[in-house]
């Protein structure tokens, strides 16, 4: 399973949100098609944006609650004090992204930011 875990600032656009997703794959040399789930923070289930890319995609879009970014937040690899403040975690793209790839889960790098989305890749631990 790859996940990619969304953050962003308020009222972003979809072209943004895809961008940025596209920007994060390209990083990896991987293709959209090898998405699984779009993933972000439950702060940001309103952001529609985000909601549209899934549908755009054709993926699901997971709301990760507060305690599971909290219970991956020392896999991130990026440290937001806005984030950190706002949602408890040092990245709300990254830590959405472990948390829905599950146990085991690794961010292929650090998020990628794209004005104002930012955007991380993470495969499950039983991905080869």
């Amino acid at each position: 399973m790859m996940v990619a875990g969304i953050g962003s600032r308020k009222g972003v656009s979809l072209e943004d949100v895809l961008a940025a997703i596209e920007t994060a794959l390209e990083a990896h040399g991987l293709a959209m098609s090898a998405l699984s789930a779009l993933a972000t923070a439950a702060l940001k289930k309103d952001e529609e944006a985000v909601a549209a890319a899934g549908r755009t995609l054709n993926l699901p879009v997971i709301i990760v609650d507060d305690a599971a970014l909290r219970a991956v937040s020392s896999g991130t690899l990026s440290n937001s004090s806005l984030s950190q403040e706002s949602a408890g975690t040092p990245s709300v793209s990254e830590a959405s992204a472990l948390a829905v790839a599950g146990k085991g889960a690794t961010l292929l790098g650090p998020r990628t930011v794209l004005g104002p989305v930012t955007c991380a890749i993470a495969i499950s631990g039983d991905a080869p």
